[in-house]
């Protein structure tokens, strides 16, 4: 039986959870110098206590750079078998959280099957479940009907949930005099405006959120504040309503810690890349340092289909200024469901930002890895510059497609190649170019 509800409390107390001492090993770290970082709210450890098979995993500016992957079925796109290969292609590919943001269907078995096989963190967005859970209009669900779902997701094992507690009555009348171009895009915050603005009651996740705190701390669950008045063009970002949404969530995040709840706050969204390491220390400093978790940030709006590429860009600015998890954006961004490859590609591309952002931050151990495939460069060690690759199998495939006529070049250089060259000059040998 164990005498805390939460990692947060544990931490206060002094006690060295089997969580925390996994995530103090995994960042080359004592297990005394990770626990006042938890205990202080800096890093957040996503571990609900009835999610068994977890591998837990720390959220925090100064560990390692978490990647989070979206999944989870829709009106068209309905095959869970399909979402559950995605799950554990994410997992195999190093994906350290699965979302479930699922909006067709009966979620429960689904959700149940990610806590009880999938070792990587799992959340969820509960205001998505409430109209497929009670199969009713949106506007004839009552407050307790969400945070009835909210406790539903705490007790199947999820991990974090993402809840838009910061946008109120007021958020309304800004969004109607700010004209945003592209208003709310957050699918969650849409959903709580809308509901606002029918029923003309408070945000129930804002008014209700003593009652939601009761329930994560009870679970373990971490909070996952929503942004939901994030940019979703370049025009809106950094406006009033995404600012003034931010300071309310940080009071939100002192309110949750003084319950022992851990925190994470969500952020942008399309930002152009000058404002972005701004946004990361306006969120650090108005958050307390609490761990930022950010969609991208896009840094343009002009690229349908590339946008992993758009999101790493912004993801490993956003990364090395603080930000602590990305949420990877694949092709399929702004056009459908992602497939299996959209899926791979987007991992490879935040993990790509990720693994930038930790070399710049100075992460222990982080260019280990790059000092390593050096090394095989140099020696043209093939085989182990696939072991050092963050996608070998791909690596592998271009040069097999394209195989030279020399071992020891490239079909690029051949026996131009600067690496040989330099080997056998260095070497005292004679250099064959013809």
């Amino acid at each position: 039986m164990r005498n805390y509800s939460t990692q947060m409390e544990a931490a206060r107390k002094g006690i060295i959870t089997p969580e925390l001492k996994i995530v103090a090993q995994k960042e080359n770290m004592t297990a005394d110098e990770l626990m006042p970082l938890v205990a202080q709210g800096k890093v957040a450890i996503c571990a609900n206590i009835n999610h068994k098979c977890l591998n837990p995993e720390g959220v925090g500016s100064m560990l390692r750079t978490k990647i989070n992957v979206n999944l989870g079925v829709s009106r068209d796109c309905k095959d869970y078998d399909i979402e559950m290969q995605k799950v554990m292609e994410a997992v195999n590919m190093g994906a350290h959280a699965i979302m479930d943001l699922s909006s067709h269907g009966d979620t429960i078995p689904f959700r149940k099957k990610l806590t009880a096989e999938c070792p990587a963190m799992i959340g969820t967005v509960p205001v998505y479940d409430s109209v497929i859970h009670y199969q009713r209009d949106l506007s004839t669900l009552t407050a307790q009907d969400f945070i009835d779902v909210v406790r539903l997701h705490a007790e199947n094992g999820v991990d974090f949930v993402t809840l838009h507690c910061g946008i109120t009555r007021k958020t309304i009348e800004q969004i109607k005099i700010h004209k945003r171009k592209m208003n709310i895009v957050s699918r969650g915050g849409s959903l709580v405006f809308a509901w606002m603005c029918m029923t003309g009651n408070e945000n129930p996740f804002y008014e209700h959120y003593d009652e939601i705190l009761e329930i994560c701390r009870q679970y373990d669950v971490t909070i996952s504040l929503g942004d939901a008045c994030r940019p979703g063009c370049l025009a809106d970002a950094s406006d009033v309503c995404q600012i003034e949404e931010l300071v309310r969530l940080g009071e939100l995040t002192k309110r949750a810690w003084k319950r022992d709840v851990q925190v994470m706050v969500e952020g942008p969204g399309h930002m152009p890349m000058d404002q972005i390491a701004a946004n990361m220390k306006l969120q650090q400093t108005i958050c307390c340092g609490a761990p930022f978790y950010v969609l991208g940030p896009l840094v343009t709006d002009i690229a349908p289909g590339y946008d992993h590429i758009t999101s790493a860009i912004g993801g490993a600015i956003a990364a090395a200024s603080g930000a602590a998890f990305l949420c990877y954006v694949t092709p399929a961004e702004h056009l459908a469901l992602p497939n299996v490859d959209d899926v791979k590609q987007g991992i490879i591309a935040s993990k790509i930002a990720a693994h930038a952002a930790d070399i710049a931050k100075g992460i222990r151990g982080a260019r280990d890895i790059d000092d390593k495939m050096a090394d095989a460069r140099r020696s043209l060690d093939w085989d182990a510059q696939w072991k050092c690759a963050i996608d070998p199998d791909t690596a592998k495939k271009i040069r097999d497609d394209r195989k030279p006529e020399h071992e020891d070049t490239c079909s690029m250089c051949g026996k131009f190649c600067a690496v040989r060259s330099m080997n056998k000059a260095l070497a005292g040998e004679y250099i064959d170019i013809l």
